[in-house]
């Protein structure tokens, strides 16, 4: 039988719960961080056991070799945690062009950068959690070794990548992701079983030395000199130099609600910039082409910002205040018109990531998002291990005097962004869309669905979306209503429509009521999603 056919309509109802709730792409990755929390831990210990499931139950879209972000919300106050990692200290353009690059390549040894998932889970822990890593890392070693069965999702885009992979990665240095992720010499199909050992025992090695290993010893040993034996860049010491950093989360207040996001290096300004040139427009209409109109006219012109200026704070050519500032949304939003406008394209690569909410009932809640960037990363597998290298370093310029040029030690424009929601200093909720560039215009459309038309958990996250691709170009979902697109094309969109909802991000939202506690969740209908609730 298909599993990927679905002739009849389907829907989702909001799920509700009371004392602990995991949201996420993937049901045993779910059912993980529950059941961390059944033992004792927090929505913190949940979302650790969570990201570390998927790195096993989805590695089409992230792995212990990405980077993590988080805003954490805990007795009454967001924090946030930018766990992005550097290039190599060794890195620079010259270096790059001498291997005969004219620009980053998408593959291989060049555009690893230090990953940071596993300095996160161990950060977090630390800081938040309640019980030890190695416990919190459990439920994600056991699926590593027993295994488990493909959903649809999963295998449709593992298949996919293997298709690819088999005529690409022909070098020495790819044989590792073969023998780790096709090691019957072909990709494990929907329902069939897929364990990895290697991967366990990796994990369980991070849980028994918080993730020091992974940093200072003998993981962080077998991933330098593999990187190194086959000319990359990455070093022993860029990964023991490596911490996460806590940040203070970035606002926009839309129409009564804060909407928070990670600041740069992240994409997540992207989203508060469109936010905050929408609102400055006409009032938002359901179903109504105008508003869809001037909604892709504030993204494109938040993107186009965006893309110039977000790189490391340090660097970036405007500050951060100035962006989110209410003279500069006024200033672009007197720009949009009421045909399709042309600002500076830009090529926007697909992206692989895993975004996953949770809460509990003492009202902790975490928006927690990890990737190793364009689905498998890199394609580098370190042998024996499981560990994916995420290729992050691919959005780095070789442009001089370009704001995101690359440079040993510095961080990248960064896809990954999880989104938090409070009103009047009290949580709303996490919620977040992964996919690339998508995301910024999953967060926006959200929170315009959630705030603007009062649509539950699960209908926010199902309503048709658009997607800016580049110039007039919009990509619309398959059930998108036809009448909307056609008022689009006579404003001078120029409309595509896509045969599946695969390109247009997974989201997952966590509301929790503040006078009764209860929580409500949605998640993804677009992947394998899963809402755990206890």
């Amino acid at each position: 039988m298909d599993y990927l056919q679905h002739p009849f309509k389907s829907k989702r109802h909001t799920v509700f719960s009371k004392k602990g709730m995991v949201a996420t792409s993937q049901p045993l990755a779910a059912q993980a961080g529950i059941e961390v929390m059944r033992n004792g831990g927090n929505a913190i210990d949940a979302a650790i056991a969570t990201a570390a499931a998927l790195t096993v139950v989805e590695p089409t879209s992230n792995g212990i070799g990405g980077d993590a972000f988080a805003l954490v919300w805990v007795k009454d106050k967001l924090h946030g945690l930018n766990s992005s990692g550097p290039a190599p200290q060794s890195i620079s353009p010259e270096a790059v062009k001498a291997l005969g690059h004219e620009k980053m390549p998408v593959h291989g040894v060049v555009p690893i950068t230090v990953p940071g998932a596993p300095a996160a889970w161990a950060e977090l822990s630390r800081k938040f959690g309640k019980l030890p890593l190695a416990e919190a890392l459990k439920p994600a070693i056991r699926y590593a070794e027993e295994g488990y069965p493909l959903t649809p999702i999963l295998g449709k885009y593992w298949k996919l990548a293997y298709e690819k992979f088999k005529s690409s990665f022909t070098a020495e240095e790819y044989q590792a992701w073969f023998d780790t992720f096709a090691p019957n010499g072909k990709a494990p199909e929907i329902g069939e079983m897929w364990s990895s050992p290697g991967h366990a025992s990796t994990l369980r090695e991070i849980g028994e030395t918080d993730a020091r290993s992974f940093y200072e010893g003998a993981l962080a040993e077998k991933i330098a000199d593999h990187v190194q034996k086959h000319n990359g860049f990455l070093s022993k010491e860029d990964l023991a130099a490596y911490q996460p950093e806590w940040v203070e989360p970035v606002s926009a207040n839309y129409r009564g609600y804060d909407v928070w996001e990670i600041p740069p290096n992240g994409q997540g300004m992207i989203a508060l910039m469109a936010l905050n040139i929408f609102k400055n427009l006409n009032e938002p209409k359901w179903q109504s082409a105008e508003t869809y109109h001037e909604q892709i006219e504030a993204m494109k012109l938040a993107f186009t910002d965006g893309k110039e200026f977000i790189t490391e704070p340090a660097e970036m050519p405007v500050s951060t205040e100035h962006l989110l500032s209410d003279d500069y949304a006024k200033k672009r939003a007197e720009t949009i018109g009421t045909t399709a406008s042309l600002p500076e394209p830009y090529d926007l690569p697909k992206g692989g990531t895993v975004y996953l909410a949770a809460a509990d009932e003492e009202g902790n809640m975490i928006s927690y998002i990890q990737s190793n960037y364009m689905g498998f990363g890199s394609g580098i597998v370190i042998p024996g291990t499981g560990i994916g290298l995420q290729n992050r370093g691919a959005d780095f310029s070789l442009e001089e005097g370009h704001p995101n040029v690359l440079r040993g030690g510095k961080r990248t424009y960064h896809t990954i962004i999880p989104g938090f929601l409070t009103k009047d200093g009290k949580a709303v909720g996490p919620f977040g869309v992964m996919g690339g560039y998508m995301q910024p215009q999953g967060h926006f459309q959200v929170v315009t669905n959630t705030i603007d038309y009062l649509l539950n958990p699960q209908a926010a996250l199902d309503a048709p979306r658009w997607q800016w691709m580049e110039g007039k170009t919009i990509l619309l979902e398959p059930h998108f209503p036809n009448y909307l697109a056609q008022s689009l094309a006579r404003k001078g969109h120029q409309i595509q429509v896509a045969t599946d909802g695969g390109a247009f991000g997974r989201g997952q939202i966590i509301w929790r009521n503040p006078e009764t506690g209860v929580l409500s969740g949605g998640t993804e209908s677009r992947t394998d999603g899963a809402v755990a609730v206890w």
